[in-house]
């Protein structure tokens, strides 16, 4: 038996437009609400959230195991965000079945063809051989893993400083990426714009970003959690749009009722 499909990967090799909710609260009941939701997937955010391997991997079997509310009630796609582009960190995330990935703060082709390689098995790569106790074959079930796993793995890297604006065209070069996804917040900090990603100059530099990654025809991706960014890209035809965060829709919620009642 091979590795399981991933179908994020098969949609956007289609060419088809995704949406999914960015996980930030460490929160398995979270992930499995999201999951439930009707998102094509979910990002499990260990950057900038308080995760860990085992809250990440009790989020990877909540959103496995949830039907989401489309017509054919499949499980959501999962997609893990790790700290830092390391090896031995992103084998760690393959070994309980993380397929799909977003790395931040990719700057060069060098970095970009490193994590290739980190995800993948040799000769393809350097990922370490342990699928026998791994979740990711379940625990050996796929006797075929280790030679179909490397055609299953989805890997974005995160563009979100000038230099690597800079080196967009040599990224998207690289043979084993996926897709480039835009970081508007870092992006605009990196070009003198803190906190304000709707600056006329951050603006014009995803949007020249955007075109860039369509040229090259992999998939393009950005965070855009306000419902106006969200429309605008996905009407330019972006194909990985973060549309809603855990997070933000329960702080926006909460806030809404309770200024309701206190008036």
């Amino acid at each position: 038996m091979p590795a399981p499909v991933n179908r994020l990967k098969q949609a956007l090799a289609d060419g088809k437009q995704t949406i999914g909710c960015w996980l930030v609260l460490g929160d398995s009941y979270a992930a499995e609400i999201a999951a439930s939701a009707g998102f094509d997937w979910c990002v499990i955010d260990n950057e900038h959230a308080p995760n860990d391997l085992r809250s990440t991997l009790a989020q990877l079997q909540a959103l496995s195991q949830t039907p989401n509310q489309t017509p054919n009630q499949t499980s959501v796609s999962a997609v893990v965000r790790p700290p830092i582009g390391e090896t031995h960190i992103l084998k760690q995330f393959l070994d309980i079945g993380c397929q799909s990935f977003v790395v931040p703060m990719v700057e060069n082709a060098a970095q970009a063809a490193e994590l290739v390689r980190a995800t993948r098995y040799p000769p393809d790569g350097v990922r370490g051989v342990g699928a026998s106790t791994a979740r990711a074959s379940n625990f050996n079930a796929h006797a075929d893993y280790l030679h179909t796993a490397n055609d299953q793995i989805c890997l974005f890297v995160q563009v979100e400083s000038r230099v690597g604006l800079a080196a967009l065209p040599d990224i998207l070069a690289v043979d084993g990426v996926d897709g480039v996804f835009i970081g508007p917040s870092d992006l605009s900090a990196a070009l003198g714009h803190l906190g304000n990603p709707h600056a006329p100059a951050v603006v014009t530099a995803i949007d020249g970003a955007l075109d860039a990654i369509a040229a090259s025809g992999k998939a393009s991706g950005i965070f855009a959690v306000d419902p106006v960014d969200a429309e605008r890209y996905l009407a330019r035809g972006v194909s990985f749009v973060a549309v809603a965060s855990d997070i933000n829709s329960m702080t926006t919620a909460l806030r809404q009722t309770a200024s309701r009642f206190r008036q």
